[in-house]
């Protein structure tokens, strides 16, 4: 298969190298198009009011047979200038290994699945995939994730996604063989306990910091608890994001109806 590959990490990356040399040994053709530094959590945002530049890079520790790109925009930016320039029509677009899960509403904060989200968009099948750890772990299993998309990559060249789906991986930090399974799951719910923390800087002013614990509803069925009970948990995402019983509600309601004041 043909693959654009991209991440939100940064071209650099240990999950992105860790993917493309995986992708490659198992025969894909590779491409990769990432952002030149890290760029998480900065959602699906593109650059609209300044000049973009891409540029060829070394293979450095990437794998000669890959194709390598860096780029100063978002991760959905460097979809869209790969699709245009790079690598257009590959058969999918894969986003990822991302450092640290994108679970339940993560997933709308996430570059990593916004940038295979825009692949979506422009009309390509695509994956996003991320290991659930964090940097305090002595140990981050990338090997086991990317394992876990080639097999799954394997799987959709004979069973393809439907148009306006992407599957947002989700895989355990452990050995391969520790991993229990894969999980279909629907998207769970994923709240922070003290998400807004208040600090005083050396004048006294007050600033704040975004972050908090996650707290996880581990409800069976769902992303946060197939993870946490050592599956891949395997999303299917659809874009169309109408909420289809409300035009019913609304309709039937007169909401058609209001008059304006």
């Amino acid at each position: 298969m043909k693959i654009l590959l991209t991440n939100d990490d940064g071209v650099f990356a240990p999950g992105i190298i860790t993917l493309s040399s995986f992708l490659v040994s198992s025969g894909h053709q590779c491409t990769v198009v990432a952002p030149d530094r890290e760029r998480s959590s900065v959602g699906h945002a593109i650059t609209l009011h300044r000049p973009l530049r891409m540029w060829q890079i070394p293979a450095g520790p990437y794998t000669a047979e890959c194709s390598v790109y860096a780029c100063d925009g978002t991760p959905s930016d460097c979809v869209v200038l790969a699709l245009e320039e790079a690598v257009p029509s590959p058969a999918m677009v894969v986003s990822g290994i991302n450092r640290g899960p994108n679970l339940g509403d993560d997933l709308t904060y996430s570059g990593t699945v916004s940038a295979a989200m825009e692949g979506v968009i422009l009309g390509c099948s695509a994956m996003a995939v991320s290991l659930n750890c964090n940097e305090k772990e002595p140990e981050h299993y990338y090997e086991t994730a990317a394992a876990v998309a080639v097999s799954l990559l394997d799987f959709l060249r004979d069973s393809p996604q439907a148009p306006g789906v992407l599957l947002n991986v989700n895989v355990p930090n452990l050995p391969l063989h520790l991993v229990k399974g894969v999980k279909i799951t629907r998207k769970g719910v994923r709240l922070y306990e003290g998400k807004v923390t208040r600090l005083k800087d050396p004048s006294g002013r007050d600033y704040f910091w975004v972050s908090g614990r996650p707290e996880d509803q581990l409800v069976e069925g769902s992303d946060v608890w197939a993870v946490a009970n050592g599956f891949v948990s395997v999303t299917p995402v659809h874009m169309d994001m109408t909420h289809f019983p409300s035009i019913e509600t609304l309709t039937s309601g007169g909401a058609e109806k209001v008059n304006f004041k």
